[in-house]
C-alpha cells in the first residue's frame, strides 16, 4: 500500500489499544482514550470521530487554532485537551479554545488561568502536571510540592481541578514504569480524598507504556504515533 492510500488511523492499534483496556483495566476504572491528533490534518480528527474517539488531543496552541478554529462543527463533536506546554503569553487563547488544559506546572500558571477564565466567566478544567519520575527534563509539581499547589488551586473560584497529568522518563523498564504510574494514581487519590473532590481522573499512558499505565489505574491514556504513525 502506498504512502497516499494510507489510512488515516491504524485500527488495528486502535483494537489493540481496546482490548488492552478491556482485558488489563480494574473494572472500577475503564480509562478513555485521548486521540492525539498533534501534526496530523483535520482528517485524522475525523478519521477519530468515525472511530468514537471524541476526545481529542492537540500540542500547540497555534495548531490547534488552524484544525479547529475554521472547522467548527467539528469543534463541536470534540472535547479538546491541551496536552503541551502552555506558555503564560498563550494562556488567553487556550482558555478561548480548550475544554481542559492537562499541563498546569506552577502555582503562577494556575493564577494566570483563573484570572483570564474569570473574565469570560469560564470555569476552566484543568490537570495538574506531576513531574513524578523527577526528570529534570520534564515540566511539572513535584510529588511533595503537588499537596501545596492543590491547596492553591482550591482558592480559585475559575479553576476545576479534574485530575493529575504525567509524563513518564525515556528509557524506564515496564517494572518501573508500572511503579511510577502507581505512584501518580495514588497521590491522585489522596488529593481527591483530602483536597478537591473532582480530582479524579489520572493522564497517563502514551503509546509506548499505555499498558503499564491501564493496569495502574489510568483514567485517561494518551495515543498519538500508535493510531496516526511516527511524526
Amino acid at each position: 500500500m502506498d504512502k497516499k492510500a494510507r489510512p488515516l488511523i491504524n485500527i488495528a492499534a486502535l483494537e489493540k489499544v481496546r482490548k488492552t483496556i478491556k482485558t488489563e483495566a480494574s473494572s472500577k476504572i475503564i480509562p478513555k482514550i485521548i486521540a492525539v491528533t498533534k501534526t496530523r490534518p483535520i482528517e485524522a480528527v475525523r478519521a477519530a470521530l468515525k472511530e468514537n474517539l471524541f476526545i481529542i488531543g492537540e500540542n500547540q496552541i497555534q495548531e490547534a487554532e488552524q484544525k479547529f478554529l475554521k472547522n467548527t462543527k467539528i469543534r463541536e463533536k470534540v472535547e479538546l485537551h491541551l496536552i503541551g506546554s502552555l506558555q503564560s503569553n498563550k494562556v488567553k487563547r487556550a482558555i478561548n479554545l480548550f475544554d481542559v488544559i492537562q499541563t498546569v506546572d506552577s502555582i503562577k500558571l494556575l493564577k494566570k488561568i483563573n484570572n483570564q477564565a474569570e473574565k469570560i466567566k469560564k470555569k476552566q478544567k484543568v490537570f495538574m502536571q506531576i513531574n513524578i519520575g523527577r526528570d529534570k527534563n520534564k515540566r511539572g509539581f513535584g510529588s511533595e510540592e503537588i499537596f501545596e499547589a492543590c491547596k492553591e488551586a482550591r482558592k480559585l473560584k475559575n479553576i476545576e481541578v479534574r485530575g493529575l497529568m504525567t509524563i513518564l522518563p525515556f528509557g524506564k523498564t515496564k517494572k518501573e514504569n508500572k511503579k511510577l504510574f502507581t505512584e501518580t494514581k495514588i497521590i491522585q487519590e489522596k488529593i481527591e480524598k483530602n483536597y478537591i473532590l473532582s480530582c479524579k481522573e489520572t493522564s497517563m499512558g502514551m503509546s509506548g507504556d499505555y499498558i503499564e499505565a491501564v493496569k495502574s489505574g489510568a483514567t485517561l491514556i494518551r495515543i498519538g504515533s500508535a493510531f496516526f504513525g511516527p511524526r
